[in-house]
This record gives C-alpha cells, sequence and structure tokens, in this order.
C-alpha cells in the first residue's frame, strides 16, 4: 500500500506535487491540467516525471491514450483532494478572520450578568454573524483578569471597583452597576402604600448568592449600612435561575443588580422593591489585554456589547429616577 511505501522511503511529499496529481486526474489530461493550475504543459510533465523518478514507481500507465492513473496514482490523487480541500478551507478562514466573517472568540463573564444580560446580546450578535463561534465560559473579578492577563480569554464582561489595578488590561465601560433589593411581583411590601422601612428587611428570610461572588459582599455591607446587623438567610449558594425561581415562588429578598432585575421586566417573575441601598461604585465592562492583538471579529463583538448596553444604560436610568429612586425609602 501506498502508506507502506511512504515508511519505507521515509518521504515527505511537496503538497503542491500531491494537489497538481489530483487535478491532472480530475481534468483527464496534462494539458486542461496545466491550464487549471496555471502552468504550462512541460513544467507540470516534469513534475510528474520528477515525481516518478523519486518513487521509481510510474504514476501514469503511458501505454495508452489517454494515460490512466496506476494505482498508487489513483491514491495519491485522492490525498492531493483532500489537501486541495484543506486549502481552500485555510484561504477561506484567513479571509473570514481578516474581514470579520468568521472564527472564534473566547469570552467570559460573571453567570448573573452573562446569563441575564449578555446571552441575548449574543445570540442577536450570532444572527448576523453566524460563521463566528462564541467559547463562553463563566467567572469573578479576580479569575477573569487572570485569564485575560495570561492570553486565555479574548475579552471579558466584568464588574470593577474604581480603585482596582487594571494595569496591563483594557477595559471600555458600559455600564454603571447598582445593586437593588429584588423580590417577586405582589411581594407583600410592594402592595403597602406607605415607604418600606429598615426594620421591615428583617421580617423576610433572604437568598443569598455563591459564596464566592462578589454579591455575597455586597449583600453584607448593604445590609450594614442600611442598618440591619444580621437577618435570616433561607436560600443560599444557588446560581441566577435558581434564585430566580425561589423569589418568585416565595416572599424571600434578595440583592442583585438592577440590570439584572430589570431584563426580567417583561415576564414578570421579579421586580425590585423602591428601596435606595448604600452600594460601593461599579463600572462593568469589557476587559481585553492591552498591547495584545484583538482579532477583528473580538472588535465586533465588543462594538456590538457597547452599542447593546448604550441602549439599556438609558432604559435602566430612566426606570431608577422615576420607578425606584424617585419613591423609595431612605436606607435609613
Amino acid at each position: 500500500m501506498f502508506y507502506n511505501l511512504l515508511y519505507q522511503y521515509d518521504m515527505k511529499f511537496n503538497p503542491t506535487h500531491l494537489v497538481a496529481i489530483a487535478v491532472i486526474r480530475r481534468e483527464g489530461n496534462l494539458s486542461k491540467a496545466a491550464l487549471a493550475l496555471n502552468t504550462s504543459q512541460p513544467a507540470l510533465s516534469r513534475v510528474v516525471s520528477d515525481l516518478e523518478h523519486r518513487l521509481g514507481i510510474p504514476l501514469f500507465d503511458r501505454s495508452e491514450r489517454p494515460w490512466k492513473m496506476t494505482r498508487l496514482g489513483d491514491e495519491l490523487a485522492q490525498i492531493g483532494l483532500n489537501v486541495e480541500s484543506s486549502q481552500e478551507r485555510a484561504g477561506r478562514l484567513v479571509n473570514e478572520f481578516r474581514s470579520g466573517l468568521g472564527g472564534q472568540i473566547r469570552f467570559a463573564g460573571p453567570p448573573f450578568f452573562v446569563d441575564a444580560l449578555v446571552a441575548p446580546m449574543i445570540a442577536r450578535f450570532q444572527s448576523h454573524h453566524p460563521t463566528i463561534r462564541i467559547e463562553q465560559s463563566y467567572g469573578y473579578p479576580i479569575e477573569l483578569t487572570n485569564k485575560v492577563q495570561g492570553g486565555e480569554l479574548d475579552l471579558a464582561m466584568c464588574p470593577l471597583d474604581p480603585l482596582q489595578d487594571t494595569s496591563g488590561l483594557s477595559f471600555v465601560s458600559v455600564l454603571p452597576v447598582r445593586n437593588v433589593i429584588a423580590a417577586r411581583h405582589g411581594h407583600p411590601l410592594l402592595s403597602q402604600k406607605k415607604a418600606i422601612v429598615v426594620s421591615q428587611l428583617a421580617d423576610y428570610a433572604w437568598v443569598a448568592p455563591p459564596e464566592n461572588s462578589p454579591l455575597i459582599a455586597d449583600l453584607r455591607s448593604s445590609l450594614l449600612n442600611a442598618g440591619l446587623q444580621s437577618v435570616t438567610i433561607g436560600y443560599s449558594g444557588a446560581g441566577l435561575a435558581g434564585q430566580i425561581n425561589h423569589l418568585r415562588n416565595s416572599d424571600c429578598l434578595a440583592i442583585l443588580p438592577h440590570s439584572v432585575v430589570f431584563e426580567m421586566r417583561h415576564d414578570q417573575s421579579i421586580t425590585a422593591l423602591p428601596f435606595s441601598l448604600t452600594a460601593p461604585v461599579r463600572s462593568l465592562g469589557l476587559m481585553s489585554r492591552k498591547g495584545r492583538f484583538l482579532s477583528p471579529i473580538a472588535e465586533l463583538l465588543r462594538d456590538h456589547f457597547v452599542a447593546e448596553f448604550g441602549v439599556i444604560q438609558g432604559l435602566i436610568g430612566r426606570h431608577e429616577r422615576t420607578v425606584l429612586w424617585g419613591n423609595s425609602a431612605s436606607s435609613r
């Protein structure tokens, strides 16, 4: 077999020669094959002769007109077709990469933001760019920062504090992060006419986020700043879907980013209580490694996120001013 010959002679083939054999078989004769390969018939004939000399085995049966492929020639031609196909695919990939029409992006972000806000944005992005593959994963700020700096991610979406060290990183802010107290539609605190007071927040059990989430620190600091030394934790450790399902089926309360709660306004499952929290100032943004080449498709995705968050930011800001903070109780 051909593979045994390769092993025996330890021969390395020029891929161009294999493609030439494949084109000769496809076109049926040297003249047409030379035209298809943009070369001359004598030059193509020399390629065949030189290859046969190296192999010591004929690739064509010259006793008949037109020439016919020998068994070895036929097998080499089949491999040549595979090489030709691979070269064409490689060319398409390079063109798609250069033009931003194809390729792969490694992206990650915190579970709550990704599941509630980013996943629909990615779906809309891919409806216009179906050949782009997005490898999405989850992570929290420290882990995401390390992965971007280490080249394991092309883009990351992350909430950062103003004083956080971002050396070596490019950070594009897309949304101020503000937390709210989330509860189900129809919660008793929403039906009362008077403003919510701090002591009422302790009357209900709370849902706590996973221990490694920044929201766990926000929960503690927000409640302490509101004047509550302790509350009852009724449910903890769940991701976004688990927390939302628990909230909609109970009178529990939870600390969630307002943007996440706002994005769920249409399904009427949860809403934000009109109660203003003192919270750390953070900005949700897109991180990439400074000085590292960012592919055209990653730039496309980044610009898509910036545009979509620009729309959301205006809607959330209006909702905060008119619905929440305009009628909210003081954190004291």
